[in-house]
C-alpha cells in the first residue's frame, strides 16, 4: 500500500457508500446507464448504422454517442440507502453531560438557558447507557450509488459495499420514478449484488450483458451517479484486461472512461448497448478520476448474477490454505526447474487441506491435472469447483512429487467466518486454555504427530507456565491427541467431570514436559 504520509502517492478506492469521506473512489452513486426501451419489457440495442451520421462507420471513431445512449440510459438507476444501524461516525461531536454535544454546560435546573438545552432536537441529545454516561443516538445512515436493470421485472445489479448493511433501498430512474427494493443476494467476494424491485405489476427496461470479452481499445461508456449528480455519461475505451487489483482472484477490466465516487455500481456499455462491466474503483492519487477505472467482467458478473438470483448467495470451493505465488528463488530453492505453482504457507486448523494432510510449505503444482501458473490462478480454480466435491491435487514435498485427495469445503460467507477458521475455529473449550491450534507440522521427515500452539492468549494460565507458539501438545490428560477436534474433546471430558484444569503432554523442541493448566470460567 502507498505511503498514507505521502500525499503524492496513488490510492486505490473502492468507492465508499458514505458521502462522509470525499477521498473514495469504489463508487457508491446512484445512477447507471439506463436502456432506453422501445418497449419496456424488450432489450434494446444500439443498431449500427452505414450512413455518415451513424453511431459508427468501419475502422472510424464513432461520431456521436448518443443512439447508444438513449437505448440504454432508462435501464439505469440510481439507488440511495438508508442504514438505520449506523452510529455517530468516528470525528463528530462527542457527547456532553446531560447527553448534549461535548462542550455544553451541565446547568443547574434554576439556570435560565436550561430548558432552552433541554429541549434541544433529539439528534443533539443522547440515550442512557447503563454505567456509563450517555452515548450518542443511533442516526440513520444515506448513501448513494448506482445500478441497472437486467429484467424486465426488476432485477437490479450493483456493488456490494453499496448496499452493505442497507436497512432501506431505494431505486431511482433517470425519469425520477422511484420504488423501494429488496436485497436478493450479495458476493463481497466480487463486490456484487442483486435488488428486486418492488413493483410486481410493473415492468422496466432493461439490459443485457455482453456474451463476449471486449478488446483493448475498444470504445465503453459509463454511467452513473457521480457525487450525486445522476445520469451522468462518459466516454473512453477499454484500457486493459484481466488487471489485478488486489482484491481477491478474480480479474477485473480498466477503463478510461470518467468515473467518480458515486459510480459504484453503475455499468460500463459497449456500442451495441451490453454491458461489459460493472464499475467497482478507481486508482486514484487524490480521489478523483485520474482515467483509471476497474469494473468487475461480463463474464464474472453473469456467474455471480445467476447464483444471486437462484439462491441469494455464491457457493464456491475451499480448499483452508494460505497461499503465495512461487518466484524464481522458490522454485531453485524447491528444485523446480521453473516458477511456476503456488506455496502453501499456512493451513487452515479444520479446513478441508489440513484434514487431508497438506503442510505448510507444500508447493501445489497442478489441480485435477491442470497445471497451476501462480496463487491466483489455483483460487479461480478451486472457487470455480462446487463444495464438497473431491479434486486430486499434485504437490510437492520434500523433493517427491505426490497426489493428495481433497474433499473441498464451502468458502466462508463473511471476513468474520474466515478469522474464526484461521483461528482454528476457536470453540468454548479452547478459549478456555486460551490456545489457538492447529495440527502438528513432520520434524525431519517423521510422520506428524499432536497438536501445535499457534497463538497463546497472555492473560491465559497457560501462558503462565510458559507455553507459547511452536510448542506441540501431545497428549491431555492421558489421551494421545492429533487434531485440534481431539484437544476440544478432551477438555469438555475434564469439564464434565468437574475439573478446573487439565494435564497436557507438551513438547518444546527437544524437551517434553508435562503441565497442568487451569481452564477459564
Amino acid at each position: 500500500m502507498p505511503n498514507k504520509n505521502d500525499r503524492t502517492s496513488a490510492l486505490m478506492i473502492r468507492l465508499p457508500r458514505r458521502v462522509r469521506v470525499p477521498l473514495i473512489a469504489a463508487f457508491a452513486g446512484a445512477s447507471a446507464l439506463a436502456l432506453a426501451a422501445i418497449s419496456p419489457s424488450v432489450p434494446v440495442h444500439a443498431q449500427l448504422k452505414a450512413e455518415g451520421t451513424g453511431i459508427q462507420m468501419p475502422g472510424r471513431a464513432p461520431l456521436t454517442f448518443a443512439d447508444v445512449v438513449e437505448r440504454v440510459k432508462p435501464a439505469v438507476v440510481s439507488i440511495n440507502v438508508v442504514n438505520g444501524n449506523a452510529r455517530v461516525a468516528s470525528g463528530e461531536r462527542r457527547q456532553g453531560p446531560r447527553g448534549l454535544p461535548e462542550g455544553f454546560p451541565d446547568l443547574p435546573e434554576d439556570h435560565p438557558l436550561h430548558d432552552f438545552f433541554k429541549n434541544l432536537p433529539r439528534e443533539f441529545r443522547g440515550t442512557p447507557n447503563p454505567g456509563q454516561g450517555m452515548r450518542p443516538m443511533p442516526r440513520p445512515r444515506q448513501a448513494t450509488g448506482s445500478g441497472f436493470v437486467i429484467t424486465a421485472d426488476g432485477f437490479v445489479v450493483t456493488n456490494n459495499h453499496v448496499i452493505d448493511d442497507a436497512s432501506k433501498v431505494t431505486v431511482t430512474f433517470d425519469e425520477q420514478h422511484k420504488y423501494e427494493a429488496d436485497v436478493v443476494g450479495t458476493d463481497p467476494r466480487t463486490d456484487l449484488a442483486l435488488l428486486k424491485i418492488n413493483a410486481p405489476d410493473k415492468t422496466f427496461p432493461y439490459v443485457k450483458f455482453a456474451s463476449g470479452p471486449p478488446r483493448v481499445g475498444d470504445w465503453v461508456l459509463a454511467v452513473g451517479n457521480p457525487f450525486g449528480l445522476g445520469g451522468t455519461v462518459t466516454a473512453g475505451i477499454v484500457s486493459a484486461l484481466a488487471r489485478d487489483i488486489g482484491s481477491g482472484p478474480y480479474d477485473f477490466m480498466q477503463i478510461d472512461a470518467a468515473v467518480n465516487r458515486g459510480n459504484s455500481g453503475g455499468p460500463t456499455f459497449n456500442l451495441d448497448g451490453e454491458v461489459v462491466g460493472v464499475n467497482t474503483a478507481i486508482y486514484s492519487p487524490s480521489g478523483g478520476n485520474v482515467g483509471i477505472a476497474f469494473a468487475v467482467p461480463a463474464s464474472t458478473a453473469t456467474e455471480v448474477v445467476a447464483q444471486l438470483q437462484k439462491n441469494g448467495s455464491v457457493s464456491r470451493g475451499w480448499l483452508g490454505v494460505r497461499i503465495q505465488t512461487i518466484d524464481e528463488d522458490t522454485a531453485a530453492s524447491l528444485g523446480l526447474a521453473e516458477p511456476k505453482g503456488a506455496l502453501v504457507n499456512d493451513v487452515t486448523p479444520n479446513g478441508p487441506a489440513a484434514a487431508a494432510g497438506l503442510r505448510s510449505q507444500d508447493a501445489i503444482l497442478a489441480i485435477n491435472g491442470d497445471p497451476i501458473s501462480d496463487s491466483r490462478e489455483l483460487a479461480r480454480k478451486i472457487a470455480e469447483l462446487d463444495p464438497k466435491s473431491t479434486v486430486d491435487v499434485k504437490l510437492l514435498r520434500n523433493n517427491q512429487q505426490m497426489n493428495v485427495k481433497v474433499t473441498l469445503g464451502t468458502f466462508p460467507g463473511s471476513r468474520e467466518e474466515i478469522a474464526r477458521l484461521e483461528q482454528g475455529g476457536a470453540t468454548p473449550e479452547m478459549n478456555a486454555l486460551g490456545l489457538t491450534l492447529a495440527p502438528a507440522q513432520a520434524q525431519q521427515g517423521a510422520k506428524p504427530e499432536g497438536v501445535q500452539v499457534t497463538e497463546v492468549d497472555p492473560s491465559s494460565d497457560a501462558a503462565t507456565k510458559g507455553l507459547k507458539s511452536g510448542d506441540v501438545i501431545l497428549q491431555v490428560n492421558s489421551q494421545t491427541v492429533s487434531t485440534p477436534a481431539d484437544v476440544d474433546s478432551a477438555v469438555k471430558a475434564a469439564r464434565g467431570l468437574g475439573r478446573k484444569a487439565v494435564l497436557l503432554s507438551v513438547r518444546s523442541g527437544d524437551q517434553k514436559r508435562v503441565v497442568a493448566v487451569q481452564m477459564k470460567g
